[in-house]
């Protein structure tokens, strides 16, 4: 399984650090599935849930009641909210 590294952050807050099978993003256009390789990408998130599916197989779940960003760039993708 491809994995690529995750970082999900609020001001003076780290939510979630490490690698990840996939993250699904609440775009503001709709639900983008991330994975291992994707294309770099910057895009306004709007409110909604964040799944992360964790390397080791975890799932979590972040709820934002705020708008955010996430860029993904490399194999790497940062979510700040």
């Amino acid at each position: 399984m491809k994995t690529f590294h995750l970082t999900i952050a609020k001001i003076g807050e780290n939510l979630f650090d490490g690698e990840v099978a996939s993250v699904s993003l609440p775009g503001v256009e709709g639900v983008c599935e991330v994975l291992a390789g994707h294309e770099a990408l910057v895009s306004e998130l709007r409110q909604g849930a964040i799944r992360v599916t964790a390397a080791d197989g975890a799932v979590h779940t972040f709820e934002t009641s705020e708008r955010g960003v996430a860029e993904i760039s490399g194999n790497q993708a940062t979510i700040l909210l």
